[in-house]
């Protein structure tokens, strides 16, 4: 890829503005008090990995080294020495060049297909187009990661992140081929996805059950409408949501609110089943879709197929075309 401007060309697919961290819902649970907390380690040495992972890319960009200052300016804050940034026309984000994000695994469709660098759908996850780009994500990760992490700990947060962020970058990879595309917006986003079934499967359990589920569909609709503007991966973010909500009704089931009161009593004084039916139905339902969603798409993936050529519409779930701007999207 060249180095082309990051956002404004399309060399490089910017995940988009991470959701907004929605308010802890801790306090609309009816068990609050007796829920266990966990304390959150994970989430923090992610964010630290992912600042770790930015400064490696800085340092192999070396821009005072490999750019070209003839062409598109000087580099951006050239007393940080092999840290400066790319000039602001190539890169507004403050980071590397296209061609370096390339080198280190961003992901490009023909590297994963032809190329048979699979480990693109997952390094890609890890990497970010610039400081901004970077601290957007990490603060929204910390708002929303740590919350989940101390309510339901750090395994199942852990393949929430993972998975969501994979799940993103294959329906990133299936329907957007021209482009490379970094960052861990998908990933993101697949945690907001999980919060709002948690919510759905935890029924019983909230107090405030209308406000907790208006809060979180609103911020969903809000991001997904932004990241219909154009340079902003938008399948990576509905890739990331739809793996995030369907692994939300199977990692994140919480006992019934009656069985938790009963658990204190004798075995054979409690009565109540520890999760309801409805929570079972929602278990099934979404490991087989998840079983099939990953299968298919990564079939098609691999066998080089197009989404565009099974979904005429789907571009325009990434970007909407009007007198503005144009889309680049396929």
């Amino acid at each position: 890829m060249g180095n082309g401007d990051l956002e404004s060309w399309g060399s490089t697919k910017n995940r988009g503005a991470p959701p907004p961290a929605p308010p802890p819902a801790s306090s609309t649970y009816h068990t609050e008090s007796s829920d266990k907390q966990w304390t959150s380690w994970l989430v923090p040495m992610i964010v630290v990995a992912n600042v770790a992972m930015f400064l490696v890319v800085m340092i192999v960009n070396d821009c005072p080294k490999n750019h070209n200052s003839s062409l598109e300016g000087d580099c951006v804050a050239k007393f940080l020495g092999r840290l400066s940034f790319q000039p602001l026309k190539e890169n507004p984000l403050f980071g590397p060049s296209s061609s370096t994000l390339e080198k280190l695994g961003a992901l490009e469709r023909s590297k994963v297909v032809n190329g048979h660098e699979a480990w693109r759908l997952i390094s890609c996850i890890w990497l970010h187009a610039g400081v901004v780009h970077l601290l957007a994500n990490m603060i929204s990760l910390v708002f929303i990661g740590i919350r989940l992490e101390q309510q339901f700990g750090f395994v199942r947060v852990g393949i929430l992140y993972m998975l969501a962020g994979i799940g993103g970058s294959t329906l990133s990879a299936l329907f957007i081929t021209s482009n490379i595309s970094v960052g861990a917006s998908g990933a993101l986003f697949g945690l907001l996805g999980a919060m709002l079934s948690e919510l759905l499967t935890n029924w019983t359990i909230y107090a405030n059950k209308a406000a907790a589920l208006f809060t979180l569909v609103i911020i969903i609709l809000v991001n997904l409408a932004v990241g219909m503007l154009p340079h902003v991966d938008n399948f990576a973010h509905i890739g990331g949501f739809l793996t995030g909500f369907l692994l939300g009704f199977v990692l994140l089931m919480r006992p019934q609110f009656s069985w938790q009161e009963r658990r204190r009593l004798p075995a054979d004084a409690r009565g109540k089943s520890k999760y309801t039916v409805y929570q079972y139905v929602f278990w099934i339902i979404s490991a087989i879709l998840l079983i099939v969603g990953f299968t298919v798409g990564l079939v098609m993936l691999f066998k080089g197929e197009n989404g565009n050529d099974h979904c005429s519409w789907c571009h325009y779930l990434s970007c909407v075309p009007t007198s503005k701007w144009r889309c680049d999207n396929r």
